[in-house]
């Protein structure tokens, strides 16, 4: 193949500026070759290098008495829960491809989440997934929601994992550029931990799995820029995955690590071939020669160009030791997989890429790598004006609403708070007969087989909070997180992140990408949750303007116990009902203000980060002396929508008489989203234990009313509503349509 030649117009088509060639020339001392620029082009693109991200990203907390693999050191985070036994997890978007291919970009964002875990020595034993949408009634987002949906689904449900949790948005700002976020959580033993960084001069390198062909190549590339009217053009950069093959992947894997057969192990997911190459030879400080002509192709006629870069799905690359070749390959062919030997660990520290012999690139290892020569800017900043435009409503009171009934009935419509069983119930939640506490409660509870314990597991994040504050909003998301994982009895332990941004060449999207990482890193060094991982998306961008900053967080939580595994309803009529923390006080960035006023404004709650500390450990000490019958999350929507929700019982609906005094106006007390806030019930005879660990911890609470048989939700004189009708309202408003 004639190479082409290398013209200002065919680099910068490659993404690579003027300043970056220049550091490339300065690398190689020569002009790259065309494959050399492909290499580049990926492994310097922001999806690979996160150039722009990294010196943000180190500031994050990243120990902790309980990590195995920290942040950046491995494909996914590792943390100890004790027994020998560890937990893998990790959250990635896959945004730009999901947009243009809705069914194949979700499903293969699976698919590269769990390889990321079952290539670290890792069993999947749950998935979660965060998405973001325009407005669902809009033709063409249906199709987008469909399109993102079933492919999680089916590839889920395919490969054999339960998917456990998750949440979706709907807002505007999302509906040219959809955010779909794929986590994967996974157990393993210590002693299996398989890690990445190449070792042994002279070790065979070893293609595994599928065949490769054209898709998918340009992909990290793809993600590293803005959406346009030309990208149904970029359908090349979307990969298509086969859940089955990877089914069979994961068996012939973890069998060659459980056998001690695996020196080092990367998936080729973003960047491909190119991206775990380098990488395996960057981090083990060695170098990699490959020939590209030996690699399973499953088209005619690839060049290296296309072989080093394409994305197709369900494919590892292992070193081994070269007498273990035989049996290595006797365990991927029992699976009808390729393994085949490409290469060899070289000393030189290089990764030289042949093609029948032939180099076509030849470029040090560690220039292509986080932390090596890939370039790192920190990019200007500029304050939003809006942030100092949002209205305080506390000294600008709305009108009161004529009736509290009518504004509670459509807040249980509003697409962000009305049920999403309808997307929910297409995934398998119950495979590998683990899952202990089902979608649709606060958080899932998986228990962790042959053992008592449990794992709690949540993803959140309020994009309209982080629009309208990116400091607060940030740290709101991670106290939701841990608060929804405490209401199901875990205790937080760890994070991992997927933060979705706008271009952050644009001073706004940079200063609030900063803002972000501060209020992260503030609220976890608060619960001493570390950041384990995670990814960055830039270029969220739609033609007016770009997404709302949205910081996903994928919370993990520990339950000694998974018999103290606690759900959001309502149990039995009679129990008491409780707010652990205080009357609601604000009202700003609240659903109240968007669905009955229309207004996106208003100061961000403000999250006091002592007092979150002090609610979840006395929620969690409460769940474990048995006192608690149900625990749940007061946040979007209010007091008054979680008191619906805690009604709605899967086993039989319920009702809630309340009373309590006024400290504040209707819509603040009822529909306020201030933080710090669990709604629980407790049995009628425990309220002097539960007062008086309550008060011996200076925890607020106010004591509002009790469950009742009579299925109506009363709230002082001001709600009188029948929960049939509240909850036919919020479970209906999505269906077939």
């Amino acid at each position: 193949m004639t190479e082409p030649k290398l013209t200002p117009e065919l680099i910068a088509e490659h993404g690579i500026s003027d300043d970056e060639y220049k550091q490339i020339l300065s690398i190689l001392g020569r002009i790259p070759t065309w494959v050399e620029l492909g290499i580049f082009s990926v492994m310097w693109s922001e999806h690979a290098s996160y150039k722009n991200s990294i010196l943000q990203l180190k500031t994050l907390p990243k120990d902790g008495d309980n990590m195995l693999a920290k942040a950046g050191e491995e494909n996914a985070g590792v943390v100890d829960i004790g027994d020998g036994k560890a937990i893998c997890f990790k959250i990635e978007s896959h945004n730009h491809p999901s947009a243009v291919e809705p069914y194949h970009g979700a499903a293969t964002g699976v698919g590269g989440i769990l390889r990321d875990i079952f290539t670290m020595g890792a069993k999947p034993i749950a998935a979660l997934n965060s998405l973001r949408f325009g407005n669902p009634d809009a033709p063409q987002i249906r199709h987008l929601i469909e399109g993102v949906v079933d492919g999680i689904a089916d590839y889920g449900n395919c490969f054999g994992v339960p998917t456990v949790g998750g949440e979706i948005y709907f807002e505007e700002c999302y509906e040219g550029n959809p955010l779909v976020n794929a986590m994967a959580v996974g157990i393993l033993d210590h002693s299996t931990l398989a890690k990445s960084a190449a070792q042994g001069v002279g070790n065979a390198v070893i293609y595994v799995g599928s065949k490769t062909g054209r898709d998918g190549i340009h992909g990290a590339t793809f993600a590293s820029i803005e959406l346009t009217e030309e990208s149904e053009e970029k359908r090349t950069a979307v990969q298509v995955g086969d859940p089955f093959l990877e089914k069979l992947l994961l068996e012939a894997t973890l069998e060659v690590i459980h056998k001690k057969m695996v020196v080092a192990i990367q998936d080729m997911g973003a960047a491909g071939l190119t991206c775990s190459s380098s990488e395996m030879a960057g981090k083990g400080n060695v170098g990699i020669d490959i020939d590209v002509s030996l690699v399973p192709q499953r088209e005619k006629g690839m060049s290296a160009y296309e072989i080093m870069l394409s994305e197709s799905q369900e494919r590892m690359l292992l070193i081994i030791k070269p007498e273990d070749f035989p049996a290595v390959q006797e365990v991927f062919h029992k699976w009808d997989l390729d393994a085949i030997q490409i290469g060899k660990v070289t000393d030189d520290q290089m990764l030289r890429i042949r093609e029948q012999g032939r180099i076509v690139a030849e470029i040090p290892a560690v220039s292509l790598i986080l932390g090596g020569s890939a370039p790192v800017y920190k990019r200007e900043t500029r304050r939003p004006a809006r942030l100092d435009k949002c209205r305080d409503f506390t000294q600008a009171p709305l009108p009161e609403p004529a009736c509290c009934n009518d504004v509670l009935r459509k807040l249980m419509a509003s697409p962000n708070i009305a049920s999403k069983r309808y997307f929910y119930r297409q995934y398998d939640h119950m495979v590998q007969i683990g899952t202990t506490v089902e979608p649709g409660s606060d958080a899932a509870v998986i228990r962790i087989k042959d053992t008592n314990k449990a794992i709690a597991l949540a993803t959140d994040c309020n994009g309209r909070y982080c629009f309208l504050d990116p400091y607060e909003g940030a740290k709101a998301a991670v106290v939701e997180s841990a608060r929804n994982v405490a209401c199901s009895g875990g205790k937080p332990v760890a994070i991992t992140n997927c933060l979705n941004f706008g271009n952050p060449y644009k001073p706004e999207v940079y200063f609030t990408f900063t803002e972000v990482i501060r209020g992260m890193k503030d609220a976890c060094l608060a619960l001493g949750t570390p950041v384990t991982g995670g990814n960055v998306s830039f270029y969220n961008e739609n033609p007016s303007d770009a997404i709302y900053p949205t910081p996903v967080i994928g919370m993990l939580g520990v339950l000694e116990d998974f018999h103290k595994a606690t759900t959001q309803y309502f149990k039995h009529p009679g129990d008491l009902i409780i707010l652990l923390g205080e009357h609601a006080s604000e009202i700003g960035a609240s659903e109240y203000l968007k669905c009955i006023h229309g207004l996106i404004d208003g100061r961000v709650p403000k999250v006091d980060l002592a007092k979150e500390k002090l609610l979840q450990e006395s929620v969690l000490a409460l769940i474990g002396k048995g006192l608690i019958m149900s625990a749940h999350d007061c946040s979007d929507g209010g007091l008054a929508i979680c008191l619906a929700e805690s009604c709605f019982n899967p086993e039989g609906l319920l009702g809630a008489y309340v009373s309590f005094e006024l400290a504040h106006s209707k819509s603040i007390e009822y529909f306020g989203e201030s933080q710090a806030r669990i709604l629980i019930s407790i049995r009628k005879t425990d309220i002097e234990p539960v007062s008086q660990y309550l008060y011996s911890r200076q925890q607020p609470f106010l004591l509002l009313g009790e469950v009742t048989d009579k299925t109506v939700l009363k709230v002082n004189r001001d709600i009188d509503c029948p929960v049939q009708e509240l909850y036919k309202t919020w479970s209906e408003r999505f269906t077939i349509q």
